[in-house]
């Protein structure tokens, strides 16, 4: 394997990394509330934009992805309110749950267009040398990206395998009407769900700015690759989601050797269609 691949491949593992904080929060909605939330990219976008502005406002760019967080998990958390609860309440099907999503997601997008405009944007950061690994050049940038995703997924972890609220999601997630009888409170797994997804979503939203530029269409560009993460890993599944990502991440950027770039959203659909067709329950069990 020659270095130029190799280089594909650690492009694509923080590419990966990105598009699993978003697919774990997609695939936690979907596995607990049955939600195939279009608008899930969106708020990435949403949470990449709240950074970029505290950031270029003086705010440093850790305490700016703080920001982003709580205004998204609070975007999140109101949609919550509006939307969806009235949405389980009324008994609406998935394919208008779905119609409502896709509303949602040009609602987002066109506000963040009317408030911050169509341009790029680029965070408020001083230039970091490349770092050299094995003759590898790997930006500073994409390193802070794979570090921050660890940390993210260990603390997933630690709350789904250790915690009350983490095993109240997996009894949810695993028969809703089981855990309810059983005296789960699953409105309140319902908020948890909301606040871990736009955790993850806005991390991943602030952090794709640190490796690109912040645009008001990429997280309609990321939400093919979003899904194709979570029907790769197992619909429902957080760590199924991770993996996929990461295939998905480095296939995209692999591909470049023999496709061009604009040809990236075709491989993870390409991915996608194989494995519904393969294997439509994806590589995991779907559950958490």
């Amino acid at each position: 394997m020659d270095l130029q691949t190799v280089q594909y491949i650690v492009n694509g593992i923080a590419v990966g990394s990105i598009i699993a904080l978003a697919a774990i929060g997609l695939t936690l909605t979907y596995g607990i509330l049955r939600l195939s939330n279009f608008a899930h990219g969106d708020f990435m976008t949403l949470g990449a934009y709240i950074t970029w502005a505290a950031n270029i406002s003086g705010v440093n760019i850790w305490l700016s992805m703080i920001i982003a967080v709580v205004a998204t998990v609070g975007a999140m958390l109101l949609c919550e309110a509006l939307i969806w609860k009235q949405m389980r309440d009324r008994r609406a099907s998935s394919t208008t749950l779905t119609i409502i999503s896709i509303g949602l997601a040009l609602f987002l997008r066109n506000g963040i267009i009317l408030i911050w405009g169509g341009n790029n944007q680029s965070y408020n950061l001083p230039i970091a040398p490349a770092i050299d690994i094995l003759g590898i050049k790997v930006a500073y940038y994409r390193l802070i990206v794979m570090g921050l995703t660890v940390l993210a997924v260990l603390g997933l972890h630690f709350l789904l395998q250790n915690t009350k609220i983490g095993k109240a999601m997996r009894a949810v997630a695993d028969d809703l009407d089981l855990a309810r009888v059983s005296g789960i409170k699953v409105e309140r797994v319902v908020l948890w769900t909301w606040t871990i997804a736009g955790t993850l979503t806005a991390l991943g939203g602030a952090m794709y700015g640190l490796i690109a530029a912040v645009r008001p269409n990429m997280g309609w560009f990321l939400i093919l690759p979003m899904f194709a993460s979570v029907i790769l890993g197992g619909i429902g599944n957080p760590y199924g989601a991770i993996a996929g990502a990461m295939v998905i991440g480095v296939a995209q950027e692999v591909s470049v050797i023999l496709l061009k770039p604009e040809y990236k959203q075709g491989v993870a659909l390409l991915i996608m269609v194989l494995m519904l067709l393969v294997r439509p329950q994806g590589l995991f069990k779907g559950t958490m």
